[in-house]
């Protein structure tokens, strides 16, 4: 299934939420909304976000602050919205290193283009991103693959619906330890030693059993799994396409 990017947007009126929402869903994205910085910062801890949009008037809160939390946070996009006189807030906003500005009153069209213009220049950063830094100076935020996000910092799985799967620790290091390592053979050995499942009782066979209960959550048919294949003799091979995310 083709990734659908997700956005963010956070605005107080509840009629601008509810419009991005239905339209940016309608044309393959991925929505979540917030009317608060509060509800912003829960979202950003819960989900990897692709881009945000973000309305600079929130009542009672200072947008620009939030703008410089974004900012400050990561590598996170950010669209904001400001009122058609507010040009100190465009300004102010660009200098912040905004990505883009957005002027309400606005056409559904052209936020659409301009959240999509937005996403490829970032798409088109990334391998550079990716030359000039090692992999132990990123820091990994999530997996992605075929749909599924396995988000590292709030330690939550979600299926390609956007659904919760509940996971162990064990399943949830077990299905790291994979993604790590896709389309590679990983004997038990290493993925007890990857998936860090140390412990007194711990022994070779208990990988099969992490296994086992982690196909029921992740394939549609466990006894065919499409994900998590079996090497006889040599151990699993995670076999999907795994993108990671920074």
């Amino acid at each position: 299934m083709a990734h659908r990017p997700h956005i963010l947007v956070v605005d107080d009126d509840a009629a601008i939420r509810d419009l991005l929402n239905e339209y940016l869903t309608e044309n393959e994205l991925r929505v979540t909304t917030a009317a608060s910085g509060a509800e912003m910062s829960q979202t950003l801890a819960d989900h990897v976000i692709d881009l945000v949009v973000l309305d600079l008037r929130l009542g009672g809160e200072d947008g620009m602050q939030l703008a410089r939390q974004l900012r400050d946070g990561g590598r996170i996009p950010v669209i904001i919205l400001t009122g058609k006189l507010d040009e100190a807030d465009r300004v102010m906003g660009l200098e912040l290193a905004a990505d883009d500005y957005v002027t309400k009153p606005f056409s559904n069209r052209e936020m659409l283009a301009r959240i999509r213009a937005v996403l490829r220049r970032y798409q088109l950063q990334q391998p550079a991103v990716m030359a000039a830094a090692s992999v132990d100076d990123i820091q990994r935020r999530a997996y992605r693959f075929d749909g599924w996000e396995l988000n590292l910092l709030a330690r939550r799985l979600t299926d390609p619906d956007g659904r919760r799967v509940e996971l162990s620790n064990g399943e949830f290091n077990l299905l790291q330890a994979l993604c790590e390592a896709p389309q590679r053979v990983l004997s038990r050995d290493r993925l007890l030693e990857l998936s860090r499942l140390h412990g007194a009782e711990v022994y070779d066979r208990s990988i099969d059993v992490q296994v086992l209960r982690l196909r029921r959550k992740i394939e549609g048919n466990p006894s065919d799994p499409q994900f998590i294949r079996t090497e006889r003799g040599a151990g699993y091979v995670f076999n999907a396409q795994v993108d990671v995310l920074h």
